[in-house]
């Protein structure tokens, strides 16, 4: 099977052809897609978009036919913007490898919840010169050796499914919620599944979400909500408004808290914007900055969870820890605030959907024994659907 190397030929055709050329010295068949949007005409901007559909199209395609074992791309804006649309396309344990102009600063528009890698080409991909070279070179050996050391030849076989030994288990966590998740992931781990814990810092619950929808899980523990005060106050974490959907439209058993909704996150604090001085911070390090949210902001908080629990196809229920929804959140630290937890939850209580459970334990976030109702419970649920499904 051949790696799919993309790059507008028009303006990148003798750096591709370089690539192409390192590529077959490193034992590695090469399928060369010129991807150029500049003879389209009209709009550029809409000619790169086309571009990107056609691009995401025919990857998948060739990728379902099996006959794509990596992707490799090279390319500034509109490359860059092409090329990781096929990536995208493709599912995780594909080699997906993106040698890009702004691969130096925010690249998760163009990463989303792949895994793709993304090199710095240092230089404009303009010529092959003594640092173009060396950088090309690198895209080609890192590409060579992820397929060369695959651990299968066939890529689709090392997605999991939920038909494997061990079902797999989505849990969000954050820093000032990982007590908590871990130890529900022992126990989850003792009862026979797999768990795959994802980072609530933006990416990581767009990653889950598309997961799920994708059947990869047999359950979700959503202990830490974060992203979605993020979302309402403009933080720099969101996941997007579609975040808390994917389990409620696809039927998945879903466990969901409140972790961590006391915070919004920034960056440094002189990126703070003007308009939220006078709030309460909390400086977690040099490039995080944590605003702490406000009774008003968590009374919408739980309206948005209940409104987006409503409907859910599978069985859910919400755990509220009443003691404090994160580790500076509680008696003594930082962003203890008794009023905005009651804000939160009584817009829980009274906006929860009937068929939604709702279990309040008199217990921190991180102690021991909500963790343990938390993943207890998901475990009753999971085996309530799998009883009901056998005797269906």
């Amino acid at each position: 099977m051949p790696v799919y190397l993309l790059a507008t030929f028009d303006t990148k055709g003798p750096e591709a052809a370089f690539v192409r050329d390192r590529l077959f010295e490193l034992g590695v068949e090469v399928e060369l897609v010129d991807v150029s949007c500049g003879g389209r005409g009209g709009d550029r901007g809409q000619a790169v978009s086309a571009a990107a559909a056609e691009a995401a199209i025919r990857v998948r395609d060739a990728f379902a036919a099996g006959n794509v074992q990596g992707v490799l791309a090279i390319g500034g804006s509109a490359g860059t913007t092409i090329g990781t649309a096929a990536m995208r396309a493709l599912p995780i344990g594909v080699p997906k490898l993106m040698v890009s102009t702004l691969a130096s600063g925010q690249v998760r528009p163009w990463v989303g919840d792949k895994d793709i890698l993304m090199l710095n080409s240092v230089v404009d991909i303009a010529g092959i010169n003594r640092i173009s070279r060396l950088v090309l070179s690198e895209a080609a050996a890192a590409m060579a050796g992820m397929v060369k050391f695959a651990a299968s030849s066939n890529p689709k076989s090392e997605i999991p499914n939920l038909h494997s030994d061990h079902p797999l288990i989505a849990a969000t966590m954050f820093g000032v919620t990982t007590p908590c998740v871990q130890h529900a992931r022992k126990i989850l781990e003792a009862a026979g599944y797999e768990v795959v814990v994802f980072h609530a810092t933006g990416n990581g619950g767009q990653a889950m979400e598309s997961l799920i929808r994708e059947g990869m899980f047999a359950g979700v523990l959503d202990i830490t909500t974060t992203e979605l005060a993020d979302e309402l106050v403009g933080g720099i974490l969101s996941a997007g408004p579609t975040r808390l959907t994917a389990a409620a439209e696809t039927g998945i058993p879903q466990v969901v808290s409140v972790g961590a909704l006391d915070m919004v996150n920034f960056g440094p604090r002189e990126t703070v914007p003007e308009k939220f001085a006078g709030r309460k911070f909390y400086v977690h390090n040099a490039s995080v900055t944590l605003m702490r949210t406000t009774p008003e902001e968590n009374q919408k908080l739980g309206e948005e969870i209940c409104r987006k629990l409503a409907g859910a196809r599978g069985a859910t229920a919400i755990c509220l820890p009443l003691l404090g929804v994160s580790a500076i959140d509680r008696a003594g630290q930082p962003f203890d605030d008794p009023v905005a937890r009651v804000a939160l939850y009584n817009a829980i209580r009274s906006g929860r959907p009937e068929d939604v459970e709702l279990a309040e334990l008199d217990c921190h976030i991180n102690d021991a024994a909500f963790a343990e109702a938390a993943a207890n419970k998901l475990l009753a649920m999971i085996g309530a659907k799998a009883h009901a499904e056998s005797r269906s």
